[in-house]
């Protein structure tokens, strides 16, 4: 073989080899290891000029006015009307402040010791402290995350770092640095890092938790790399050997939104005693919960300092809102309310084995009291639903039983309603009742629907019409989602089906508009047929097309309006169309 013709040998074959000998010969105990080769000058060189190419500028996509956002709101919790109002007034004004200094080349610029709007939320466990700011996060669409306040340490190395949650942002962000600058945080329990009021000395670990929070709640830059954080390290050096070069990747905090909460328990003492003080004579001690929430009204930053917190951490947040403790009435709206996750919740337990449940109103209500006996708020209202299904959710699967229909008697005495469904479950009375509950769950949602009808129609862009409305409250009984949920999907059908209009007009050059009844037809087919959208164009195509034509040629008409009766019969719709058109133009 001549010199030409010889094969240089592959690197990764003698590697092979080499591999597989010491394998023989040592067993697993010796493995060859490929050094790391870092890339020549020229290569990171021309690396390094891609990554100081400038960032593309991105604007922060905000637009909602205080009230759009507390309307909002209103659709999903109950109550609590001036913590959604002081939430939603002074969010959006830390968002459109962003916006506007953006808008207006003012990015980098502003006063002096500027005050972020952070806000501190007082208030019970289960009231929706948390499920309100996760709404408002994902109605701006920027990142959320949710630290503990007693989860954290001063140094980082114990607990958590207080710099980790700013972290924490940017991976909710997908690692887009820029949006996780426009982030929420939200720390709960804060109250527990309070300083203890009984202590001889200052109380260092909570102190000190208290002033790691104070650079992040104002405006500081945060690491991305964190010392101690051995996967961070090992990023870092994935990223040199790849490049050559070191990169400090930083999360500024001055536009991130710092919401604290907590349930600040005995601070309506410490203001109810600054109160009296100021007046004459001395009150006695609290009594109810409403009297407590009534003193929390009149919270100032010096009970916060009373209470145990530094000067400088009380003064990073100048807005206070003050949460109620529900009531039964409260927690019985909350079930009521479509797009309540509690019961979306359980029917999805039950969907998960085929089985459809409905609740009657007299079993919410009676749930309501149950998860009002445990004074957890909310919270209570799983509790309580669990206690009563859970016998349920283990028998009925193993059953032929597919349709459960939750009552007031069901609540009261489940063990003894389900014996009796096991001995007959072909009875019809628990076919009579699923159905009854289903008509009245409609009802109750069209209801809800034309109370909201304003604000659904502005949210989806789509007009809220009688046939419309039943639409909806139909597909919402039928599945086992919330009413936006739905609203969402009818949107998007509503969308594809003009779609459909624009490209027949486009394709056979003839104008046609489905009227909003027609609309309704065609979106309640597609939840049940995937092919229901090709249905729709194939039948514009084969059974009004040649009519339209005739028409258009015969009088030069070229704007057609499709009912829904004409979609369930084009015969009879094309007969009057002809002789309405034949007594409109005789001449032709």
């Amino acid at each position: 073989m001549s010199e030409k013709e010889e094969k240089f040998p592959d690197p990764k074959d003698i590697e092979k080899e080499i591999s597989e000998f010491l394998s023989e010969k040592f067993g697993g105990r010796v493995k060859l290891i490929s050094p790391v080769v870092l890339p020549q000058e020229a290569s990171f060189e021309k690396e390094e000029e891609k990554e100081e190419e400038p960032p593309k500028e991105k604007k922060l996509n905000f637009s909602l006015k205080p009230e759009e956002l507390e309307a909002y709101l209103d659709q999903y919790v109950v109550r609590q009307d001036q913590g959604k109002a002081i939430l939603a007034t002074k969010i959006c004004t830390h968002f459109n402040r962003i916006k506007h200094s953006e808008s207006s080349g003012e990015k980098n610029k502003g006063p002096l010791g500027q005050i972020k709007n952070n806000i501190l939320m007082i208030g019970p466990t289960g009231v929706g402290k948390t499920y309100i700011i996760k709404l408002i996060a994902d109605k701006i669409g920027v990142p959320f995350v949710k630290g503990d306040a007693t989860k954290f340490s001063e140094t980082g190395y114990v607990g958590g770092d207080v710099e980790d949650l700013v972290r924490d942002l940017l991976r909710e962000a997908d690692d887009d640095i820029e949006l996780a600058q426009y982030g929420i945080i939200y720390i709960d329990e804060i109250d527990k890092i309070a300083s203890s009021t009984n202590l001889v000395g200052p109380d260092v670990s909570r102190t000190g938790v208290q002033r790691a929070l104070l650079k992040p709640m104002e405006e500081t830059e945060v690491d991305l790399k964190v010392p101690h954080d051995p996967i961070s390290m090992l990023e870092e050096i994935e990223r040199y050997r790849k490049t050559g070069k070191r990169k400090k990747q930083v999360v500024n905090t001055k536009n991130v939104l710092f919401v604290m909460s907590g349930a600040f328990n005995e601070l309506a003492e410490f203001i109810r005693k600054r109160i009296a003080d100021q007046s004459i004579g001395f009150g006695g001690s609290l009594t109810s919960q409403s009297e407590q929430v009534d003193y929390l009204r009149h919270v100032r930053p010096e009970d916060l300092i009373k209470f145990g917190f530094e000067t400088e951490f009380v003064g990073r947040l100048p807005v206070t809102a003050v949460f109620e403790k529900l009531s039964e009435d409260d927690l019985y709206a909350i079930l009521k309310n479509p797009n309540n996750p509690v019961i979306v919740s359980k029917k999805l337990d039950f969907e998960a084995y085929d089985i459809s449940v409905k609740f009657e109103d007299g079993a919410l209500r009676a749930l309501a009291h149950l998860a009002q006996q445990e004074q957890t708020g909310a919270r209570g209202l799983v509790s309580a639903i669990e206690k009563v299904l859970l016998r349920f959710e283990k028998k009925l699967p193993s059953t032929g039983i597919k349709k459960l229909p939750v009552t007031e008697k069901v609540v009261k005495d489940p063990e003894g309603v389900l014996q009796k469904m096991l001995s007959s479950p072909d009875h019809a009375k628990w076919t009579e009742s699923y159905e009854k509950l289903v008509r009245g769950e409609k009802e109750s949602v069209k209801q809800y629907i034309e109370n909201n009808q304003t604000a659904l129609a502005e949210k989806s862009k789509i007009p809220m019409t009688p046939s419309r409305i039943d639409l909806i409250a139909e597909i919402y009984t039928m599945g086992t989602c919330g009413i936006n949920a739905v609203m969402e999907k009818i949107q998007t059908y509503y969308e594809q089906i003009k779609k459909v209009e624009a490209y027949f007009h486009k394709t056979h050059d003839l104008n046609i508009c489905l009227d909003e009844e027609a609309i309704d037809v065609i979106v309640s087919d597609m939840f049940s047929s995937p092919t229901a959208l090709g249905d729709l164009y194939n039948q514009l195509t084969t059974g009004f097309e040649y009519g339209f034509k005739l028409i258009r040629d015969r009088v030069g008409q070229d704007t057609f309006v499709i009912t829904k009766e004409a979609l369930e019969s084009p015969e009879g719709f094309f007969n009057k169309l002809v002789k309405k058109t034949c007594a409109e133009h005789p001449e032709s």
